[in-house]
């Protein structure tokens, strides 16, 4: 949910087209580029690193990643390092609430960028030892022969993909939460119009004859592994995070170093009938999945003939268990640790219960792991075996960052002006912004560089808490800006960023100490994604949580993880976290100040913070009263 040339995804801020403007690429944010299907003709963002030849055959791992704006390849050696990658738009409609795509679609797209992503680091078919696959957790509906079923009120077959990001069922999601059913608890208490049955649920009404005709309804990614292999097995990843499947009901059962494909005990059909989709349980769940698996898990034979072939590799290449693409991203940064800080081996298990990832871009994941089953009021989980298998998963989540931090720039009489600069010294509107940040601090002789908005505060929930996973957790809150004038300057522009910025962080904070409160063990956060890439961004997180922020070696994280998932269906590793340990590795690690005054500031803007919600709270209740 990062530097992937993807037209709008859910892990990079929509400002990266201003950062890396394309000549051929419409910006994302006009009207007119989600108007209807992208008409443009099909056109590849390819980046390699061609790697030294050797006389030895390297073993290499592929990572797919299908985004809500394009579907990415990346190949990766042995030691975690990236090769090469490529880029393929995808098709998006978008009709008010509604937004859909196709699986055919993104399927060719998948194609051309493997293929490209190959041909750019000069790796063959046979070289690929094991593949994988990440992706939004959108919903896809095919029928008996896998062809696709319309979702759409235009009846148009090819978009058979309700996007995650897709809205319609908010009232659907209302119903199911009314009911109170047990499993809600594993969610934070309610489902969000962006998991999956409330999108059953709304297709079932609005829908019939599509929902006659559909035999499997499945998350993206698993449909990926499915279209690759013919194998429906599902993932723990979607299931647990999306469906309200509880993976804990293999806790018994095994472990995932005899892993292999479970029956699905772990649907509650309760739950189902309640909601008005009892005839999902029918079959054996087979619509929805009779078999899970952990992430990772090697699928069927393989590659099949037809998918090797529209591929460009061989039949029978290992294909792992998929995950979501903030899940994948998890993966691939959260054992990023330097040498110097590595644990003693006995203290591996509880270590990584010390770590939180952050995957940040137009919205922001939270992920931690645990031993023990803690439940956190307003954040989802805790899922079992969701990410890394055997641990119980926390998602915490801020609805926007990076595109709170592009709507914030883009919204000023300033920006043009801004935008125009930055193109002519060929460098992002972010490092522009942040350069005159280090000018301003020293024109008005402040003591550090967050003291320039001492006068401005900034509640960040523009888009709410929509998915139900800050500790808030109210899907009214709004946007608040304390301390405007009438001051129209580039420099003013940039302070307000700065605000936002540590708004941003100051979200993470509580976020964090909420989890410690409730078990959590919080000490070391991982950062991946296109904020990350942002270093006052970064600092400004580490001043304000009190942490030490570790970044990854390898930029493209989720590429990693989909490609970790690949080399443990290889068997080239016995388990994911061992594949981690191996793939993972840390590049810059960014230090809290040492300044108290620092602390003692962020202290007390992290109080007004805090402050300015619960004077909303108080606001809204004057004003329901008046109306009363």
């Amino acid at each position: 949910m990062s530097g992937k040339g993807r037209a709008w995804s859910d892990t990079t801020p929509l400002l990266r087209q201003l950062q890396q403007p394309h000549p051929k690429i419409r910006s994302p944010s006009s009207p007119s580029a989600f108007s209807h299907s992208i008409s443009s003709p099909l056109f590849l963002e390819m980046a390699a690193a061609i790697s030294s030849s050797s006389a030895s055959p390297r073993s290499v791992f592929l990572g797919v990643d299908v985004g809500t704006g394009s579907a990415r390849a990346g190949l990766f050696d042995e030691k975690g390092k990236l090769l090469g990658s490529a880029s393929s738009p995808i098709q998006i409609w978008k009709e008010g609430d509604c937004i859909e795509q196709s699986s055919t679609d993104i399927w060719h797209a998948i194609c051309s960028a493997v293929k490209s992503a190959c041909t750019l680091a000069n790796i063959e078919g046979e070289e690929v030892k094991g593949i994988g696959f990440a992706a939004t957790c959108s919903l896809v509906a095919v029928d008996a022969d896998g062809s696709p079923v319309t979702v759409s009120h235009s009846g148009d077959s090819r978009r058979n993909i309700i996007v995650w990001m897709d809205h319609r069922a908010a009232k659907q999601a209302e119903k199911i939460n009314s009911r109170n059913s047990p499993v809600l608890q594993y969610c934070g208490g309610s489902v969000s119009p962006e998991m999956q049955p409330p999108k059953l649920l709304w297709v079932k009404e609005n829908l019939q004859e599509s929902w006659a005709m559909v035999f499997r309804w499945m998350d993206l990614s698993d449909w990926l592994s499915y279209r690759a292999t013919g194998d429906d097995t599902r993932s723990l990843c979607t299931t647990v995070c999306k469906w309200t499947y509880l993976g804990h009901a293999h806790m018994q059962q095994m472990n995932e170093k005899d892993s292999r494909d479970m029956e699905a005990c772990g649907w509650d059909d309760d739950f189902w009938e309640e909601i008005g989709l009892g005839d999902l349980i029918e079959g054996h769940h087979a619509k929805i999945g009779r078999s899970v698996a952990f992430p990772g898990h090697a699928l069927g034979s393989g590659l099949t003939p037809s998918a090797a072939k529209e591929l460009g590799l061989l039949a029978g290449t290992p294909v792992g268990t998929s995950l979501i693409d903030a899940h994948a991203g998890g993966v691939g940064v959260m054992e990023s640790l330097p040498e110097t800080n590595s644990e003693p081996e006995e203290n591996d298990n509880e270590a990584i219960c010390h770590r939180m990832v952050l995957v940040c871009g137009t919205s922001t994941c939270h992920m931690a792991v645990s031993r023990d089953k803690l439940f956190i009021p307003g954040v989802w989980g805790p899922f079992w075996s969701a990410m890394i298998p055997e641990y119980w998963l926390t998602e915490g989540g801020q609805s926007a960052t990076g595109a709170l931090l592009d709507y914030i720039i883009e919204n000023h009489v300033a920006s043009p002006r801004l935008a125009n600069r930055a193109a002519s010294q060929k460098i992002s509107l972010f490092l522009l912004l942040n350069n005159m940040l280090e000018s301003l601090m020293r024109e008005m002789q402040c003591p550090f560089i967050a003291a320039l908005t001492e006068d401005i505060h900034v509640l960040p929930d523009y888009h709410g808490n929509r998915w139900h996973r800050s500790p808030i957790a109210d899907p009214k809150a709004k946007g608040v800006v304390f301390g405007l004038t009438l001051d129209t300057s580039e420099k003013q522009l940039a302070r307000i960023y700065l605000a936002t910025m540590q708004a941003i962080a100051y979200g993470t904070r509580h976020i964090v100490e909420h989890c410690n409160a409730n078990g959590h063990k919080i000490d070391t956060l991982l950062a991946c994604g296109g904020l990350s890439k942002n270093a006052l961004f970064i600092q400004e997180h580490a001043d304000i949580i009190g942490c030490p922020i570790i970044l990854p070696r390898e930029s493209e994280s989720v590429l990693l993880g989909a490609a970790i998932l690949g080399a443990v269906a290889a068997k080239k590793y016995t388990c994911l976290s061992e594949a981690m340990k191996a793939l993972n590795a840390a590049g810059q690690v960014i230090h809290p100040s040492k300044d108290p005054r620092v602390k003692k500031y962020h202290d007390a803007k992290y109080r007004i913070f805090r402050e300015l919600y619960e004077q909303q709270l108080s606001q809204r209740s004057i004003m329901a009263q008046a109306l009363a």
